[in-house]
């Protein structure tokens, strides 16, 4: 896969050309969408993730904590000192990224944000390291709030939920998702790789409703190569 990482290109812009070529061998050594750090329920220091990610050879990647973005904060800006310390190292691209509980025909799903603008005060409520409610807990004013911040909104690993995901990516393609996290590995394989049914039918879906494809290994553990 190429990409044009133009640094005068607009980060959203950037990460939508690398969605339309997403499939099932991007991760989770090319791109990882999908991980958490000591800044929610992972294990990983945010540096010592830039540093896997480096070692892995990523060409880009979102940290996705719990409703807070002091992972991809901390992250940054060591990769700003790293870049700094190593001139004409090529390193990953990093997109800010947070993992938001949404309400989604009456059950909790969680709605990956990507490539949004940290400060925009339209994420303020999803930032907060809980859980939203009320009005702000409501899929569709979450998906307005990405968007309104100029970031993507994806629905993350949508066959692992208590209604199918035959109903809900229609249902969240109708509250305005940008993509479906096609390619995940449902039973914690070693090594990682999607699960071939649910990605198959994820990306049909994703076809039908014109919704970009995505993929991460929902890193919680200590190998950004696996789940747990």
């Amino acid at each position: 896969m190429v990409v044009n990482f133009a640094r005068t290109s607009a980060p959203t812009e950037i990460l939508k050309q690398v969605f339309e070529n997403i499939d099932a061998q991007s991760c989770p050594r090319l791109f990882n969408f999908h991980m958490h750090t000591v800044f929610s329920d992972g294990r990983l220091q945010p540096h010592a993730l830039m540093e896997q990610a480096i070692a892995i050879g990523l060409q880009g990647l979102a940290i996705t904590d719990h409703h807070s973005i002091g992972g991809y904060q901390a992250a940054q800006a060591w990769l700003e000192d790293w870049q700094w310390k190593n001139p004409g190292v090529s390193t990953p691209r990093l997109w800010s990224g947070t993992e938001i509980n949404a309400n989604l025909l009456n059950i909790e799903v969680h709605i990956l944000a990507y490539s949004f603008e940290p400060e925009h005060p339209s994420m303020k409520p999803y930032l907060q390291r809980k859980i939203a409610t009320g009005n702000e807990y409501q899929v569709k004013n979450i998906i307005a709030a990405i968007h309104q911040a100029g970031g993507l909104a994806v629905l993350a690993h949508p066959a692992r939920y208590k209604r199918s995901h035959l109903d809900l990516i229609p249902a969240a393609a109708e509250n305005g998702i940008d993509g479906v996290e096609t390619f995940y590995a449902y039973n914690n394989p070693n090594p990682w790789k999607p699960s071939v049914l649910e990605s198959e039918q994820v990306q049909k879906l994703a076809a039908k409703y014109n919704l970009f494809n995505t993929c991460g290994t929902d890193t919680h553990g200590l190998n950004l190569l696996q789940r747990l």
